[in-house]
């Protein structure tokens, strides 16, 4: 079998981010002003600080611009959403992200689903994923979107093709499932409680990697000529899938890192400028 193509996120993300640059260069000329996001982190945890500093570096190198809302640990839900409200109501504000995960103790999903429609860039409120799921335009949840352009990308065609989803995150597992069947494919969810994991796998044309735990997915669960799509990020740069020995198997994979991860801030990045253009239309 010939080497396997390697779907470059990495690449195709500094394509988009490229691309985001030049427009709004064209509309700070034109209008006077740029997108703003606006990030909220809850708390202190060392990965998310990078996330969001990652974040904040691309809107900067972009020309677009960022606020930094930090609250502690012991934050309420009720003063989240208060701070969100006051977010929603700001003029000057195109985009609003609520870093995942919050503390436990705040209800996280009446936090996202507080946030208007129309800066819910990150594609985590209620209104947003059922108008996904009606195949309806929306903003959608940043990974799966940055999934669904590379394979638009590399022209692999989903329709008629048995696609089975790993994980069932509100965030990633269900708006994924719900985006491939959009294209035709036939898509199965699955999760680590599964009791046939094993064999629906064997019988994959796609596999996307959702469930969180490292290399989870077996190479001896593969048929020769699969897809990998890996979304999952462990230690020690380790996906969900166990790529190591499944790369001999498949036909295109997503490296990890540098395949699905850059992909989720360029589609961040284009759909707070897409917010801000159907806000100030040409």
């Amino acid at each position: 079998m010939k080497s396997p193509v390697i779907l470059d996120g990495k690449k195709l993300s500094e394509k988009i981010k490229e691309d985001i640059k030049k427009e709004i260069s064209i509309l700070q000329k034109k209008f006077g002003k740029v997108p703003t996001l606006a990030t909220v982190l809850v708390g202190s945890d060392p990965s998310s600080k990078v996330y969001v500093q990652m974040k904040i570096n691309a809107c900067q190198k972009l020309g677009m611009n960022s606020k930094l809302i930090e609250l502690p640990e012991k934050t309420s839900t009720e003063k989240l959403l208060i701070t969100l409200e006051e977010l929603n109501e700001d003029e000057n504000i195109t985009g609003i992200l609520l870093q995942h995960p919050v503390p436990k103790k705040i209800d996280e999903r009446l936090a996202f689903d507080t946030i208007l429609n129309e800066k819910d860039v990150d594609g985590v409120n209620s209104h947003s994923f059922g108008k996904l799921s009606m195949g309806e335009r929306s903003f959608k949840p940043c990974t799966p979107e940055g999934i669904m352009l590379l394979i638009e990308e590399y022209k692999i065609n989903l329709e008629g093709k048995l696609v089975v989803v790993v994980g069932r995150s509100p965030i990633l597992g269900k708006p994924m499932s719900m985006m491939m069947l959009e294209k035709n494919a036939t898509v199965v969810m699955t999760h680590s409680k599964t009791k046939n994991l094993k064999s629906l796998l064997q019988q994959a044309d796609l596999i996307v990697g959702a469930v969180g735990k490292p290399e989870y997915i077996k190479s001896e669960w593969m048929k020769d000529g699969v897809i990998l799509i890996d979304a999952g990020y462990n230690k020690g740069n380790v996906g969900d899938i166990d790529l190591k020995n499944g790369i001999s198997k498949c036909s295109h994979y997503t490296p990890v890192p540098g395949g699905v991860g850059p992909m989720t801030i360029a589609v961040l990045l284009k759909q707070t400028l897409d917010a801000f253009k159907i806000k100030f239309p040409n």
